[in-house]
């Protein structure tokens, strides 16, 4: 006997996605995200030209307070700032590591009283100059010959490339983060150039080793300026220019202009030695900039596109170099240019 359905309507009958189908429908969607990510992932924020730390004269902000402290006096420091250990010395001040408020901070004595003026240079610099470009002052004790900064851990430009290899900060060891920092070390010379106290010049700077060091690295990789203590002013309209120093120079990373000009055979004399400009600060700009963008890939490329400036500022006439905000408004326009083609190439290929 031929069975028959109980129900007349039939179910309609089960259809499977392709494969095929869902993979496309996942690449889809893959390339969507991608999309809204690219500006994001290939651009890195540009930070704001204002100091978020940004508080009235004497007084500072620093990590998360969120109200601006004046600056410590001699009792503060005497009481309130616990020395820990050395960290750092040069020929003006000795750092330590030192602990305030449970906050690690930068506490930095004179070496010796012969060094005295130079060390109160260099205090009166940092008073005058607090800005995004400079480390933040906590505090200072003339009486003691201390001075409280605020502490930087990853430590001065000398150790860039220790720090940069290490795993966790291969994120950002790249091109385009080596790029800025290249403009925020030729934005700290525009500043000390066109400064509220005049044209400075970045007098402790014979080599680059020594250059690196006047420098720290921050917590969100970006450079500040810590080292001031060899800032001399030029005064055009007075016809005051500078000299780095007493003693003669060598070498080819300062600029010709500082080397003695009268050969071998005049033994060198402080008093026949030519004065200079801030130009001296631009001749070195090539060489900085070579060893912040380092060998990552894309660095090479990056100097190929600087050439042009960076030789320009090799000029071995000092009137003849660019500015430094000329400079970065090229660093600026390369940046833009070639991470614009970075993008662009990467959305063909999605």
């Amino acid at each position: 006997m031929e069975m028959k359905p109980q129900d007349g309507r039939r179910s309609p009958p089960h259809r499977e996605v392709p494969p095929v189908v869902g993979l496309l429908l996942a690449m889809a969607v893959m390339n969507a995200l991608l999309y809204l990510c690219l500006d994001r992932f290939f651009i890195a924020p540009r930070r704001s030209a204002l100091d978020p730390r940004h508080c009235p004269y004497g007084h500072f902000r620093v990590g998360q307070m969120n109200n601006c402290s004046a600056w410590l006096s001699c009792e503060e420091l005497r009481t309130e700032v616990r020395q820990l250990k050395r960290v750092g010395e040069g020929a003006v001040k000795r750092v330590f590591l030192s602990e305030w408020k449970e906050r690690k901070v930068a506490l930095s004595r004179l070496t010796s009283l012969e060094m005295k003026d130079d060390f109160l240079h260099g205090l009166q610099m940092l008073k005058s100059l607090q800005s995004k470009h400079v480390v933040t002052l906590l505090g200072f004790c003339e009486d003691d010959n201390t001075i409280l900064t605020e502490y930087h851990p990853l430590g001065s430009l000398s150790s860039l490339e220790a720090t940069l290899n290490l795993s966790k900060y291969q994120a950002v060891n790249t091109w385009q983060q080596r790029l800025q920092l290249a403009m925020d070390y030729v934005g700290i010379i525009h500043y000390l150039h066109h400064s509220p106290l005049g044209t400075r010049v970045m007098c402790d700077s014979n080599d680059l080793p020594k250059t690196l060091s006047q420098y720290l690295l921050t917590s969100n990789f970006s450079i500040v300026v810590n080292d001031l203590d060899a800032l001399p002013l030029v005064n055009r309209s007075a016809g005051a220019l500078v000299k780095c120093g007493h003693r003669e120079l060598h070498g080819d990373f300062v600029a010709p202009e500082q080397l003695w000009p009268y050969g071998e055979d005049v033994p060198f004399r402080d008093d026949l030695m030519p004065s200079y400009d801030e130009k001296i600060d631009i001749w070195k700009i090539p060489d900085v900039s070579s060893f912040l963008l380092g060998h990552v890939e894309g660095s090479d490329m990056v100097r190929f596109h600087l050439f042009d400036i960076h030789k320009a500022c090799k000029s071995q006439t000092p009137a003849e170099r660019p500015t430094a905000q000329a400079i970065l408004d090229t660093y600026q326009h390369v940046l833009n240019s070639l991470r614009d083609t970075v993008t662009s190439q990467t959305r063909e290929m999605l």
